[in-house]
């Protein structure tokens, strides 16, 4: 569909119109947004995750005194405070 003369011509005249600052500043927050969409998205597999865990847990008593277990066995460490 598109050349690759097609694709410089386009870069070209964004180049123009924009200018290089402007058009850095739109990559950079381009990128910041995808970024933000990926992080989003892999957020909302671990609360689906964790939504399939709690039904299975429902379902299977004995995986449920399981997994309390491993979490009970977890070491909490408290948040370091600069007093």
């Amino acid at each position: 569909m598109f050349d690759s003369k097609m694709l410089l011509v386009i870069l070209a005249i964004a180049l123009i119109i924009f200018g290089t600052k402007r058009l850095r500043s739109i990559g950079s927050d381009l990128g910041a947004a995808v970024k933000g969409f990926k992080s989003a998205m892999s957020e909302g597999e671990t609360e689906e995750k964790a939504k399939q865990l709690k039904q299975d847990a429902d379902f299977d008593p004995n995986l449920a005194a399981r997994e309390s277990a491993a979490r009970d066995s977890e070491v909490k460490v408290p948040p370091k405070t600069n007093a």
